[in-house]
């Protein structure tokens, strides 16, 4: 994660400010569930881009050079 905006980046005492928001926001028992879920999303995110990534490669390879470049054409 790129925090260059930050000039002096970002340092233990905002990251514990954040937390404390963030848990007065959602209280302690909400906290698992969003974590829960925020790490399956994070999870089902990174399948699909390799899913895209690895069926971009086999495009790729299976079209060669021979390929027209008339694939995106409207009709």
């Amino acid at each position: 994660m790129n925090l260059a905006f930050f000039s002096g980046g970002i340092g233990m005492s905002e990251i514990i400010l954040i937390l404390l928001i963030v848990l007065l926001l959602f209280g302690a028992k909400k906290l698992p569930e969003l974590a829960r879920s925020l790490g399956r999303s994070l999870g089902e995110f990174k399948k699909g881009r390799a899913e895209g990534e690895a069926k971009e490669e086999d495009d790729s390879a299976g079209s060669g050079k021979a390929s027209s470049g008339g694939e995106n054409k409207k009709e």
